[in-house]
């Protein structure tokens, strides 16, 4: 399976991006699918995650101002991103999870896009 996200840009704070990830061929609607983010000299974070269920689970850092929503059949998981700010600014990958079910370590984690880089401007 090959990930493709998309959707990065330079925005001002308060505005808002839509990250896609597009799957080369059809993953697991079992599969969880989930966000993860990294910036320069830190450590790769995760941002959510959305389950086979459809249930959602996010990082307290974007809790309220991003939503995951997923559409199986076009193989497509998004990241709507509402209110940005500055310390979201950030390389955003999407993977699939190992289970129905995934929460916030990579290790849950099997197949990774390539990032999709998303700056914000104060």
């Amino acid at each position: 399976v090959q990930l493709q996200a998309s959707g990065g840009g330079l925005v001002q704070a308060g505005d808002s991006l839509r990250l896609t990830c597009a799957a080369s061929r059809r993953t697991s609607s079992n599969n969880a699918m989930g966000w993860f983010r990294q910036a320069p000299g830190k450590e790769r974070e995760f941002v959510g995650v959305i389950n086979w269920g459809g249930s959602t689970y996010y990082a307290d850092s974007v809790k309220g101002r991003f939503t995951i929503s997923r559409d199986n059949a076009k193989n497509t998981v998004y990241l709507q991103m509402n209110s940005l700010k500055p310390e979201d600014t950030a390389t955003y990958y999407c993977a699939v999870g190992l289970r129905p079910y995934a929460g916030r370590e990579a290790l849950e984690y099997r197949y990774w896009g390539q990032g999709t880089q998303v700056t914000v401007s104060s």
